[in-house]
């Protein structure tokens, strides 16, 4: 804050601490932020306002190098992160759409939009009953992503009307994100957040500290209960897809649980509708909230709307400033280069070098 306010509009704004902390991350490889002063700052700060980080939290800590979920889509592979992220309910809505003829139904028509949107409720209701840290899940990834099991699911669906599904039982066995690609055909899909408004709003020496234990719940028979030395159910999600075991695009949408409903919409204009990236990104989107909700940003006919709501669907059409629909970024690998694209939604542009 500049004295007690936002800076405005041009106005030069420097963060001094935030500057120091980086200098001292990037000068000790990171030491200073798990062991050193930095550490001992955030915990001396978390004790004296009652919270519960302590030294060992961050001493302890480590990053999990994982192996994607992949999933086949039409001939083409999504690649996501592993739960406890929830880009499994991009695939398996997926999933469910392929035991759809998605294609021969026109792009944003009712038909098209009302299959997809069940799809997606059908495979949040799973995500939100199942899916935590990987250590704590009762039920497998490779479980959710049956194709049996999703074909079971994708028999729910009723075409006339809207539903607010529960979740099935399967059989047992504040975003930042950047995709980059050089001339050897590396290509490399990344996202960070602090999470909602930017993180808890508790900063300390120019640290910003993140709110992700939001995401846990507080029922104690389920398996995303809060709980030490565990990881909450996690929003972001870095998306990769794969033709053939060969790279095609590096993609994110960036927003809360629009993410994993804006890769279901990415690939199925791309796979099914055969729209390039920046189409694909652009072409109005839609969100499912809670129960029967949907909302819709505007150039969805009125036609389709007014369908869409006959079946069930309460449409709640939002404002064109509205920025609750995702932001997405996108690579994809052509023979002779590739073709960037920065959608609309947000700060953010295509850059070649």
């Amino acid at each position: 804050m500049v004295s007690g306010r936002a800076p405005a509009a041009g106005e030069r704004f420097t963060a001094p601490a935030h500057a120091s902390a980086l200098t001292r991350i990037a000068e000790t490889k990171g030491q200073a932020f798990y062991t050193g002063d930095l550490a001992e700052s955030m915990a001396a700060h978390a004790r004296k306002h009652g919270g519960a980080l302590t030294m060992a939290d961050l001493a302890e800590h480590k990053a999990d190098w994982v192996e994607p979920l992949a999933q086949d889509y039409r001939g083409y592979t999504l690649h996501e992160i592993p739960p406890n992220g929830q880009g499994i309910a991009a695939q398996m809505a997926l999933g469910i759409l392929e035991g759809f003829d998605l294609a021969a139904l026109p792009v944003d028509s009712a038909d098209s939009l009302h299959l997809q949107i069940e799809a997606v409720k059908l495979a949040f209701a799973d995500v939100y009953e199942h899916v935590s840290d990987a250590d704590t899940m009762r039920v497998r990834s490779a479980d959710l992503l049956d194709k049996e099991y999703l074909r079971s699911r994708g028999r729910l669906i009723d075409m006339k009307k809207a539903k607010t599904p529960q979740h099935g039982v399967p059989g047992r066995g504040g975003t930042v994100y950047l995709t980059a690609a050089d001339a050897s055909g590396m290509m490399i899909s990344y996202i960070q957040s602090n999470y909602q408004g930017l993180g808890s709003g508790v900063v300390v020496d120019g640290i910003s500290l993140q709110n992700r234990g939001n995401n846990f719940v507080l029922r104690p028979d389920h398996p995303n209960v809060v709980a030490p030395r565990k990881r909450p159910f996690h929003t972001i999600i870095p998306a990769f897809i794969t033709k053939n075991g060969q790279p095609m695009m590096s993609f994110g949408v960036m927003g809360g649980s629009m993410q994993a409903q804006g890769h279901t919409q990415i690939m199925t204009r791309f796979v099914d509708y055969h729209q390039n990236p920046q189409a694909a990104s652009d072409a109005p989107r839609w969100r499912v909230d809670e129960g029967l909700t949907v909302k819709m940003e505007e150039g969805v006919h009125a036609d389709v709307v007014e369908e869409l709501q006959g079946r069930g669907h309460q449409i709640g059409i939002a404002d064109r400033t509205a920025t609750e629909f995702g932001r997405a970024q996108l690579i994809y690998r052509m023979e002779d280069g590739y073709l960037g694209a920065s959608e609309r939604r947000t700060d953010g542009q295509a850059v070649g070098f």
